[in-house]
């Protein structure tokens, strides 16, 4: 396994196994590694030759009251961890290397619509412009037949897909489910901000999930009432802070009003501090 700090790395590491024929794979993440990560990692050396992993907490994708400054960050632990799960290389840029402009910012950006008017492009504005940006360089930078991402963030998935599509970057994108902790937390990086009694009520976020897709295998249809439902399910936790809670198509992420397609119940709530993420597809059968 090899850390890659620069661009002219990449491209060079790149370029020598594209002409031995060999088939790259990215894991585009921002760092302090779980098994969630290591899942994805798995995943690109089964379906590729070379699996290069990105570690970099993009500025650009946080607003000015989020965590940026206090998201955990541990190359060191993070390439040992990659390095178990197979990892090939890891590229680590720095801020500036990403962004040469300075500070931080970037003077071009990539501005998806549509799909980010909603969930967490509606509770943070800017956010996925920061994410499409970020991995649109990714792309350019590590030319990557294949491109692993968590549906722990499906928003961010939809968001990718439609990017690719509309400027016909030649990548694959592979959806990879999401991968929980024993008693039904998602992993995150943000887990570790947990203190006990907040850990304890997440757990609320998983169980109202399945609560939902067992009361759709019962035949409930009304996709506002499911809705409801959950979010009365996660308000009897005092320490929980909703964000949202919402029921969308998972064609375009429109609101559904009748679940009559395969939909996307996803939650983003606050404990303490901590913001989490969930969601679940609901599949209907008629």
């Amino acid at each position: 396994m090899i850390i890659l700090h620069t661009i002219a790395e990449v491209r060079q590491y790149v370029h020598t196994h594209r002409m031995q024929g060999k088939t790259i794979g990215l894991v585009p993440t921002m760092g302090y590694l779980h098994e969630g990560h290591l899942s994805l990692v798995r995943q690109a050396k089964e379906q590729t030759d070379i699996a290069i992993m990105s570690i970099f907490v993009n500025p650009l994708q946080f607003g000015p009251n989020e965590d940026f400054d206090s998201y955990p960050r541990d190359l060191e632990r993070d390439s040992q961890l990659a390095a178990s799960a197979g990892i090939d290389a890891i590229f680590a840029p720095s801020v500036d290397t990403m962004y040469p402009a300075g500070n931080g910012k970037s003077l071009t950006h990539v501005d998806v619509e549509v799909v980010t008017d909603t969930l967490c492009g509606a509770a943070r504005p800017g956010h996925f412009r920061g994410v499409s940006t970020v991995v649109s360089k990714l792309f350019n930078i590590v030319l990557p037949d294949k491109a692993f991402f968590g549906l722990k963030d499906a928003q961010q998935v939809v968001v990718i897909q439609q990017m690719v599509r509309d400027l016909d970057i030649p990548v694959e994108i592979v959806p990879c489910a999401i991968v929980r902790e024993p008693d039904g937390l998602a992993m995150s990086s943000r887990n570790v901000f947990l203190n006990d009694d907040q850990r304890s009520q997440a757990l609320v976020l998983s169980r109202s999930l399945q609560m939902a897709a067992e009361r759709v295998q019962q035949g409930e249809r009304d996709a506002v009432a499911l809705a409801a439902a959950v979010r009365a399910t996660i308000e009897e936790q005092p320490l929980a802070d909703i964000d949202y809670v919402q029921i969308v198509s998972m064609r375009d992420l429109s609101p559904l009003h009748t679940l009559d397609q395969p939909a996307l119940l996803a939650l983003a709530v606050r404990f303490g501090k901590t913001r989490l993420i969930d969601n679940i597809v609901l599949h209907v059968h008629r």
